[in-house]
């Protein structure tokens, strides 16, 4: 692929440590830049096993050197309802005056252990009141709101509590009036509520909402299609509003568990057609980025436009989180000249 991006010099530009909650792992970092200033939101936590996640933030006046706005978290699992819980993956939009972080959540914290080959073993724990059963215990999918982008509560449920849906993501405005959300769950529900059913190849879809609590019944937008996207794809990072479309950076998990960072190009208009996607990769974890809590994993849950670059800040095996940039007309360039679509999917 013809796009040479940039990794920041000082990688890794946050890492574990400072407060007890956030001794083991940082990563997965939502981002913002507001008001002059750049902001991150990163998944942290404090120990393994149980694996007790949660949202702290940081600021930033440059975009590479990062301090912590509070020593305790912006949104825990038990202001999402459960203090044996775990709140993960923040993706943070400003829609007007308000801002939105949708977060994925699991009520009762797992046990993991890695295995430095790839996905960690897990195991239930029985906190009071858990039968230890996982069906009792799928991710759920929240929107938190704030006003001052560090106060948060939780406003509402953006997915069933007994389907596994995560990698949700609010569009940063309303189009023709409506909230616009990318899903990517594991089981479809049918529109009754009737049958609950796996579903083979996980991929983006897409639904839309007047209020935030009632939702279109979700349309598949993109499935996998690439080697490096395996069984699986998702939304990464909150759209980016461009004059070629919604720019919006996905992942995919390939070969062995590899996590890797792709793009695709929604129409502005309409969002549930895909106009141009990446065939390859934007971003794979390279050799010093392969060691950590999960080996061989890049991902993200935010992006920014800063200096006709893409910014995207990044997560390194699970660990820690780091920042890379892209040009954007080399970006555009191989979307447009090569990853155009006919239709969706």
């Amino acid at each position: 692929m013809r796009i040479q991006f940039t990794r920041c010099p000082e990688n890794p530009i946050v890492v574990p440590g400072l407060y007890e909650w956030r001794m083991a792992t940082v990563f997965n970092p939502g981002a913002l830049h507001d008001e002059g200033r750049f902001y991150l939101y990163e998944r942290a936590a404090g120990g393994l096993r149980p694996f007790h996640c949660y949202i702290g933030m940081l600021e930033s006046d440059d975009g590479v050197h990062f301090t912590h706005v509070s020593d305790r978290p912006v949104f825990t699992p038990e202001m999402a309802g459960s203090k044996y819980g775990s709140v993960q993956d923040p993706r943070v939009v400003k829609i007007e005056d308000t801002y939105y972080m949708t977060y994925a959540y699991r009520p009762y914290a797992w046990n993991s252990h890695p295995t430095g080959l790839g996905v960690p073993e897990s195991h239930e724990v029985h906190f009071p009141g858990f039968s230890g059963r996982s069906e009792e215990n799928q991710t759920r999918s929240g929107i938190a709101v704030s006003t001052n982008r560090v106060r948060w509560e939780h406003l509402c449920w953006a997915t069933p509590a007994d389907v596994d849906d995560r990698d949700v993501i609010l569009f940063p405005e309303k189009i023709d009036g409506k909230f616009w959300l990318l899903r990517r769950p594991l089981q479809f529900v049918s529109p009754d509520h009737s049958s609950i059913e796996s579903i083979d190849a996980p991929g983006i879809w897409i639904c839309s909402s007047d209020d935030l609590q009632a939702w279109s019944d979700p349309l598949m937008i993109a499935r996998p299609k690439q080697v490096w996207e395996g069984g699986r794809i998702g939304g990464s990072t909150p759209p980016i509003k461009t004059e070629h479309g919604w720019l919006v950076i996905t992942h995919g998990v390939g070969p062995m568990r590899t996590y890797s960072l792709g793009a695709i190009l929604l129409d502005l208009d309409d969002p549930t057609r895909v106009i141009a996607r990446l065939k390859e990769p934007l971003l794979t974890a390279n050799e010093k980025e392969r060691d950590g809590y999960v080996p061989n994993v890049v991902y993200s849950c935010g992006s920014l436009i800063h200096n006709n670059e893409l910014i995207v800040p990044y997560a390194m095996s699970d660990y820690s989180s780091s920042i890379v940039g892209f040009p954007l007309d080399e970006l555009f360039d191989e979307l447009l000249s090569k990853g155009r679509t006919q239709n969706s999917g």
